[in-house]
């Protein structure tokens, strides 16, 4: 984008919804990000997505309308300081659309985007390993201590809002790119770590909940044209969430 956004409002549809993390100033917030009617790149947060009304929550490939300002600490051009109360769903893209959107925005590599001057961008794996590691019994104990203490700052604010369970795993990619370089990334999206704990529901069994999520990704989601959304800058230099 050649200019910091200026309008008051805007519509994107979500690509990205990370884990939610906590922020001094907002509680518990989860860093978004999609692309606009314009096709160029947005970032909205801070979004208290957990105690958005229910008619407000979005997934990934929902068009949302919201309102924003610029956010005052954060340069990145792309990014918008939403109005959580002004967050409203407007449909879903189609599936048969999606990979005719996306294709513009699909960059050889992070450093193809960063000359672009683009701090977000879509980078098609030609393989992938999906992985897990167990998170040890602190660190999940420390996970929980913490969303215990943000759900009680919330109940201060007349919002309600259970603890989050923390994900018992940590995921990451080992991948190639279409030019043969080989990556490995900690995967920070939400929907996987949920996509996790409903399989474990149905399979009732983790191992066998892992090794379904991870025939999806590479047998099923592969195939059809998956993309990874990753930052390419640090946060001052115009990183990602």
């Amino acid at each position: 984008m050649s200019e910091r956004l200026r309008s008051s409002s805007d519509q994107a549809l979500i690509l990205v919804k990370a884990l939610p993390h906590r922020s001094s100033n907002y509680f518990e917030t989860v860093c978004c990000a999609g692309i606009g009617r314009d096709q160029k790149w947005r970032r909205q947060y801070p979004v208290p997505f957990r105690i958005l009304n229910d008619s407000q929550k979005f997934k990934r490939w929902s068009w949302i309308k919201y309102d924003f300002t610029a956010p005052k600490d954060d340069r990145r051009l792309e990014s918008q300081k939403v109005v959580p109360e002004s967050i409203q769903v407007d449909g879903e893209l189609k599936k048969a659309e999606r990979a005719k959107f996306l294709a513009p925005l699909i960059r050889e590599s992070t450093k193809d985007a960063e000359g672009r001057d683009e701090t977000l961008t879509l980078i098609r794996p030609s393989s992938i390993d999906f992985s897990w590691d167990r998170k040890s019994a602190s660190e999940i104990a420390d996970e929980k201590r913490k969303h215990a203490a943000l759900a009680n700052q919330w109940s201060l604010f007349d919002k309600s809002a259970k603890p989050l369970t923390p994900c018992p795993y940590k995921f990451s990619f080992h991948w190639r790119s279409q030019s043969g370089t080989t990556h490995n990334h900690t995967c920070d999206d939400w929907e996987t770590s949920t996509a996790f704990a409903t399989r474990l529901r149905s399979h009732r069994d983790e191992l066998a909940a892992l090794t379904s999520l991870k025939a999806t990704y590479e047998n099923e989601y592969l195939p059809r044209g998956m993309a990874f959304a990753l930052g390419t800058h640090s946060r001052w230099k115009k990183r990602g969430c």
